[in-house]
């Protein structure tokens, strides 16, 4: 099969998986937003409607996004899945308990799973705190992420064709499935596409954040672009890792689009028209059937 780049304009940034020479037919979303749980952005809009769209696709789907402390439980009717919660994560040294929530969007019959914690997710904010300063920890909160989705992934012993990722917190995660995951059969057949969206970091993590982020055989020289600590050097990471790369928003840095256009990997530019009127959803049904 041979790989070709899909072009039309650019602008996000998403991650997806999937199987190779076999029709796609399970589709996993890592979003970082999605309605209604949070307010509508970009990001949260495709988050809500691409699962839906893919499902009507005939696609068997799972989403997940982090329960950030301003998800109300009662309103939103999110419950603890017990039987899923109760591992640990050593993120920085630190044993942290993981814990999965779940909730439906029922005119969409979609449910989401929540990756919780207290140290890294009770906080009412998303990514910068009330006085506007970028939290010290989101590197830690973005490997805690990535571990916690692929381990609740391997306890629903269900094997994702494709795993869409979007959204910066979601973007270690293409790393670990390659790196850290691809002997376990639930991904061994698996390929990661990743979205890139406007919504990259210009604030450095800690130096610290690279030295956290090895596990299962992940080595310091794995990690690279350019030993991170940034937004951008993080995206470059995750397109690194990945089998495609979508352009999910109109202001993706140049120096993004240039690094990803010259990895030789499939790329799908954005399009304006597409996503106002509801069409990317088969133009990216396509892109996970050519990869």
């Amino acid at each position: 099969m041979k790989y070709r780049n899909i072009k039309k304009n650019s602008y996000f940034c998403e991650t997806y998986i999937i199987k190779m020479g076999n029709p796609v037919k399970r589709v996993l979303f890592v979003n970082s937003e999605i309605m209604p749980f949070l307010p509508e952005t970009p990001i949260a809009k495709v988050g809500r409607l691409l699962p839906q769209g893919i499902q009507e696709q005939k696609k068997e789907i799972r989403a997940f996004m982090p329960r950030y402390g301003c998800i109300n439980d009662r309103k939103n009717q999110l419950h603890e899945v017990i039987r899923l919660s109760g591992m640990n994560i050593i993120v920085g040294d630190v044993d942290r308990p993981l814990v999965i929530k779940v909730a439906s969007i029922a005119s969409a019959r979609i449910q989401v799973y929540f990756i919780d914690n207290d140290d890294f997710f009770r906080r009412k904010q998303i990514t910068f705190d009330a006085d506007g300063k970028f939290f010290e920890d989101n590197g830690l909160r973005a490997i805690f992420f990535a571990r916690g989705v692929l381990e609740t992934v391997k306890k629903l012993r269900w094997a994702p064709d494709v795993i869409h990722c979007q959204g910066w917190i979601s973007h270690l995660l293409p790393l670990y499935l390659k790196k850290a995951y691809s002997g376990d059969p639930i991904f061994a057949d698996s390929k990661i596409v990743t979205s890139l969206y406007n919504d990259i970091p210009d604030e450095k993590f800690p130096a610290s954040f690279k030295d956290a982020i090895p596990f299962g055989g992940i080595k310091p020289e794995d990690i690279q672009p350019s030993e991170i600590p940034d937004g951008t050097n993080l995206a470059k990471l995750a397109a690194q890792y990945s089998d495609g790369v979508i352009f999910g928003a109109e202001d993706v840095k140049p120096e993004l689009i240039d690094f990803c256009k010259g990895l030789g990997i499939p790329t799908l530019d954005f399009n304006a028209g597409s996503m106002e009127d509801g069409t990317y959803v088969k133009e990216y049904d396509g892109f996970y059937q050519q990869l």
